[in-house]
């Protein structure tokens, strides 16, 4: 496990995100909102955080659901992952889709989403008039069974 510092400036008033386990890939990340937002069925809103971050360049802040919130009460990240670049200095916002059929209400300090820091590379592009030939090939989307 590699650790690195990333600065982060946070006018929420709620706690940094953070590890809840030794081994947790993703950290909790809480909403900042004034009042309470109530997400219908089938919509979605920007939650913000109240958290601004500078990651060292060759880092990305991917944005995930929280499982629990996903399986109990059909919340999710609807552009999941979410990326954060490097570069990016504004406030960072969780779109969040209500999937079930009761209103979901966020309070300022709830847990919405959790983040994970990954390092990526950057393709090179080649192009070329042919691809090496593979035992798969073509075959996708359930080529193997269901």
């Amino acid at each position: 496990m590699k650790n690195i510092k990333v600065k982060i400036v946070n006018k929420s008033g709620n706690p940094l995100p953070s590890y809840e386990t030794i081994d947790s890939a993703g950290m909790d990340v809480r909403a900042c909102v004034n009042a309470p937002i109530t997400i219908l069925p089938m919509q979605q809103v920007l939650v913000p955080t109240g958290l601004y971050m500078e990651l060292p360049s060759g880092y990305e802040c991917q944005i995930r659901p929280r499982s629990g919130l996903a399986l109990k009460k059909g919340i999710s990240v609807l552009n999941s992952p979410g990326t954060i670049d490097a570069d990016y200095r504004g406030e960072i916002g969780i779109i969040l889709m209500n999937f079930s059929q009761e209103p979901f209400v966020v309070n300022n300090g709830d847990r919405i989403c959790q983040m994970v820091i990954k390092e990526y590379v950057k393709a090179n592009w080649e192009e070329v008039d042919d691809l090496e030939e593979t035992e798969r090939g073509a075959g996708g989307f359930g080529h193997t069974g269901v």
